[in-house]
C-alpha cells in the first residue's frame, strides 16, 4: 500500500505509469507534447488505455543531457499541471519527474501531485529529501551513480539505495518506491545483470519500479533506434512483471497493459491449480 494524499493505494496489482514529456529534447520523440491539445490527447489516450499514473517530465534527464534552467522547468510544469487538472480534475494520479525540491513543492502544494520521481536520488538538489519529508508524498528513489560502477553492480546498487533509504526513513519519509536506475551509470552488461536479479531489490522492503521503455540498453543490444525498440521494451516489461515489478514506467501503455494481463493470467493459473 502507498499513502497518496491521505488515501491508501493498493499496489497488489502492478501499476502502469505513462510517460508524459513536455520537453523538446526527450530521447524518444513520440513522447513529446508541444501544446495544450497534444498534452490533453496524449494524457487521455494513456488513461483510456489503462494507465493508473501519469509521470510528468519537464526537464530531460537522459544521460549526457544538460538540464534546463529552473524557471523554464517551472513554467513547463505549471502549464502541464494546470491543463491536466482542468481536463481531468483530481481523478488522475500524477507523478512529477523532477530533481528540484522547489518544483516538487510547487507541484504537490499547488496542483496535488501525488508522487515525486527524482532520478538523481537527491544528488541534484540537497534539499530534496527534506522537501519530500515535508510534503508527505511517496518518493521514487532511483539509483544514479555519478561514477561508472566497477565489477558486480547488484550489491553496490543495493548498498547505495539502502543508505539513501535509511536517510529518508530518518527524515520520516514512509512511502518510498525503489528504482534500480537502468541506464544511469551502468554498462550494458550491468543493466542486464540488474534485470536478471530484479527480485533482489525487494530485500529493501519497498515497491520496485522498472523504467526501461525504449532505453539504450534495448537499442544498443538490438542495434535499433528508440522508435524501433517496442518489441524489446515489451519483452523486458514482461520479464519485470514476472519478477516482482510493482510499477512499469512506459511510453506505450496499451502494450504494457496487455503484458500485465497475460502475466496476471499466468500467475493466477499457478495459484489456482485445477483439482
Amino acid at each position: 500500500m502507498l499513502n497518496v494524499r491521505g488515501k491508501l493505494i493498493s499496489i497488489a496489482e502492478p501499476q502502469i505509469m505513462g510517460v508524459l514529456n513536455v520537453t523538446p529534447d526527450s530521447f524518444y520523440a513520440d513522447s513529446r507534447v508541444k501544446d495544450e491539445e497534444m498534452l490533453y490527447l496524449r494524457a487521455a489516450q494513456m488513461l483510456n488505455e489503462g494507465a493508473t499514473w501519469l509521470d510528468l517530465g519537464a526537464c530531460s534527464t537522459r544521460p549526457g543531457s544538460t538540464p534546463v534552467e529552473a524557471e523554464m522547468e517551472s513554467s513547463r510544469v505549471r502549464f502541464a499541471l494546470s491543463t491536466l487538472r482542468r481536463e481531468f480534475g483530481d481523478d488522475v494520479l500524477i507523478s512529477l519527474d523532477t530533481f528540484r525540491a522547489d518544483i516538487a513543492r510547487m507541484g504537490v502544494e499547488e496542483y496535488g501531485v501525488a508522487m515525486v520521481n527524482d532520478v538523481t536520488s537527491g544528488q541534484g538538489d540537497s534539499q530534496m529529501f527534506h522537501m519530500v519529508s515535508r510534503l508527505h508524498v511517496p518518493y521514487v528513489l532511483t539509483h544514479n551513480s555519478p561514477q561508472p560502477i566497477q565489477g558486480d553492480a547488484v550489491p553496490q546498487v543495493l548498498l547505495s539505495l539502502s543508505e539513501d533509504l535509511k536517510a529518508l526513513r530518518e527524515l520520516g519519509v514512509a512511502d518510498v518506491v525503489i528504482d534500480p536506475g537502468f541506464g544511469f551509470g551502468k554498462t550494458l552488461e550491468q543493466n542486464y545483470l540488474l534485470m536478471a536479479r530484479l527480485n533482489d531489490f525487494h530485500e529493501l522492503g519497498c515497491p520496485v519500479m522498472v523504467g526501461i521503455s525504449r532505453k539504450s540498453m534495448i537499442c544498443r543490444l538490438l542495434d535499433v533506434v528508440p522508435a524501433d525498440a517496442l518489441v524489446g521494451t515489451i519483452v523486458l516489461n514482461t520479464y519485470s512483471l514476472l519478477h516482482g515489478a510493482n510499477f512499469l514506467r512506459v511510453h506505450d501503455v496499451s502494450e504494457a497493459v496487455q503484458a500485465l494481463k497475460i502475466v496476471t493470467a499466468i500467475k493466477e493459473s499457478i495459484t489456482h491449480k485445477p483439482e
